[in-house]
């Protein structure tokens, strides 16, 4: 399949955001059915590269290969994905949590692994609305238009095939939202308040506008919203959760852990998650 990326030219910004959403959505399922998929520029859409090992030493490349596999976590990465696609048949996977860098870079590096298409809705919505100030009028002015606009992204993601999307801090609000992700696996990915709060002016547009903001006000506006959203975070089909990965690998520095360590947990927690689902089938199955 042919990826092209480029502008939408089907926004009118005369008409309302959540109209501008829905051409967004409509031109985006269009493409996904042909030979092509128009992608919004914002979204990066990415595919594996080629592996490429130089063997120094003359020994067989299998067995360099299994070496470098062990100090290199790219290639672990890589192995897990090729070895879970099988049986996961072209399955979405949506990322929630709230919105940070980590989650972010794990969501483009498990895409490209797993050779599928990469979006994140809270960019669709942001591009429909006209710009990051044009979203951020439209959350302040009207925040049920603008969920009813996230709600409309996911449901028209929700509807494909391949792809991995980072949905916003609030795609878990709503029972529409979270019986859409059910179209798909979810996966909470959970990381500190704190480590979200360093990156807060980028990742957290529609709450923390203002890089002059105190990172005290910062955080709080942040840990208010996680308790609204943390029921909902939960109901994912797994948890990947930074602490964690940091103590099973022995990291006391939670800054070690590497965007391949958390996508290597999210990648086995799938394969548990697909093997669980196969034999349950293979159980109901009549003799």
């Amino acid at each position: 399949m042919e990826i092209t990326t480029t502008t939408l030219h089907c926004f009118n910004f005369k008409t309302h955001p959540s109209e501008q959403v829905l051409l967004t959505c409509s031109r985006l399922r269009a493409h996904h059915h042909h030979s092509s998929i128009l992608i919004p520029n914002l979204i990066q859409c990415r595919r594996p590269l080629p592996v490429a090992c130089s063997v120094a030493d003359g020994s067989s490349t299998s067995s360099a290969s299994s070496r470098v596999a062990v100090h290199d976590p790219s290639l672990a990465v890589k192995k897990k994905a090729s070895d879970i696609s099988p049986e996961l048949k072209g399955t979405s996977i949506f990322l929630v949590g709230m919105n940070s860098s980590i989650k972010t870079s794990l969501g483009k590096l498990l895409a490209e692994s797993l050779r599928y298409y990469y979006f994140d809705s809270d960019s669709l919505v942001e591009e429909a609305a006209g710009g990051k100030s044009a979203v951020k009028s439209f959350w302040e002015t009207d925040e049920l238009g603008f969920r009813e606009s996230e709600t409309e992204v996911l449901k028209q993601l929700s509807s494909m095939g391949r792809l991995v999307v980072c949905a916003g801090n609030g795609a878990v609000k709503s029972s529409t939202n979270l019986s859409l992700l059910r179209h798909g696996i979810s996966v909470w990915i959970d990381v500190p308040l704190d480590m979200v709060a360093s990156g807060s002016t980028e990742d957290q547009g529609e709450l923390v506008s203002d890089a002059s903001i105190p990172h005290s006000e910062v955080f709080a506006r942040l840990a208010s919203l996680y308790e609204e959203m943390r029921d909902g975070y939960a109901t994912a089909d797994t948890t990947i959760s930074l602490q964690k990965v940091a103590s099973q690998l022995g990291y006391d520095d939670l800054n070690a852990v590497t965007t391949e360590d958390m996508t290597l947990e999210v990648l086995k927690e799938i394969e548990r998650l697909t093997r669980v689902k196969k034999m349950m089938e293979e159980a109901a199955a009549p003799f």
